[in-house]
């Protein structure tokens, strides 16, 4: 299970409403909850569509860590249960063979374009990932370096004729070696990226792809065929049919390598969006501080530090409803 995404006003239940709907939870769950109290639930859920919705999303999350939160060691069970994947992965690698992996690697690119449900289950079977709040670097054979931001994976395809790695999920920063023989291009669902001996990073966002340059160029042609050539410092965001504006590169947009999270002038809202990469369950924002700028640097590694940190210099309050749920809500609220 991924992050859940920041929560505003925008698509979805209020911000309000979901915020009921996890006090809602917290008191059922809690062995306090009174006859009377189950009566006041209903009435609430059956009160609005959108009391229905939020109450199917905090169930939703809730339930998936259900599991992990019986086990008498939650993070250990985590770890567990990644490691045996690990292993049936590599397993059914050596039993199925290179034909096996050709077949679903052609299968799985073209499911791309078929929705985030298909992405997931192809981050699992890819040739390199990372969990939820991790990161990794990653030496390749040519002597290129790939870091894996939170929540991303990517499949390798290197032979005589060319170097190509194709992003599944999330994020990486490249730092290609040279070599003349075989041209390296990196992939997404909306397009191609041939380095031009180069620093850059990868962000697999939604409908679209971000690409930001920091050393040499990259030569971008997405689905449709229109090309341009971005150059160090800028960066582009585009999708399967279109190209938009090549703009100046964001110099913190690589930080996270060094497991660092810096605002510049940002809203706190996007610095919400971005921690939400780094946790499992919901972490909302209330409309009426989403706005707030936000400057610092902050430990990805440690995102309920950050919340705290964040609680301290604006004034706000965090409200942790369940271990799985929070919230971030004007100071005094």
């Amino acid at each position: 299970m991924s992050a859940v995404r920041a929560q505003t006003d925008g698509a979805g239940p209020s911000h309000r409403v979901l915020a009921q709907a996890a006090e809602w939870y917290a008191l059922l769950q809690s062995g306090d909850a009174t006859d009377a109290d189950r009566l006041r639930w209903r009435a609430w859920l059956d009160e609005a569509a959108e009391h229905a919705q939020a109450w199917r999303h905090v169930e939703d999350i809730s339930q998936a860590f259900h599991g992990l939160q019986a086990a008498p060691d939650p993070r250990g069970a985590a770890q567990g249960l990644w490691e045996v994947d690990a292993r049936t992965r590599q397993r059914r690698r050596a039993l199925g063979g290179l034909a096996a992996v050709a077949a679903s690697c052609a299968l799985g690119w073209t499911a791309w374009q078929d929705g985030r449900p298909r992405r997931l289950l192809l981050a699992n079977w890819a040739d390199h990932r990372t969990g939820i709040g991790e990161t990794r670097e990653i030496l390749l054979s040519d002597g290129t370096r790939v870091w894996l931001n939170t929540g991303s994976a990517f499949n390798q395809v290197y032979d005589a004729r060319q170097r190509l790695l194709q992003l599944v999920a999330g994020e990486m920063l490249i730092e290609t070696a040279p070599e003349a023989r075989r041209p390296f291009v990196a992939e997404t669902p909306h397009g191609s990226m041939q380095a031009l001996g180069t620093r850059y990073t990868v962000w697999l966002d939604g409908d679209e792809t971000l690409l930001a340059v920091y050393e040499g160029a990259v030569r971008v042609r997405n689905r449709a065929g229109d090309s341009v050539q971005i150059e160090a410092g800028r960066q582009l965001r585009y999708g399967a049919h279109s190209l938009g504006e090549t703009l100046p590169a964001d110099a913190a947009r690589e930080a996270w390598r060094r497991q660092v999270l810096i605002a510049q002038d940002i809203s706190l809202a996007e610095v919400v969006a971005q921690l939400g990469r780094y946790r499992r369950g919901h972490l909302g924002v209330a409309p009426e501080v989403a706005d707030l700028r936000v400057f610092g640097s902050f430990p990805l590694q440690d995102t309920d530090e950050v919340l705290d940190m964040l609680a301290k210099a604006l004034p706000l309050r965090i409200q942790r409803t369940l271990p799985w749920w929070v919230t971030i809500e004007p100071a005094g609220s």
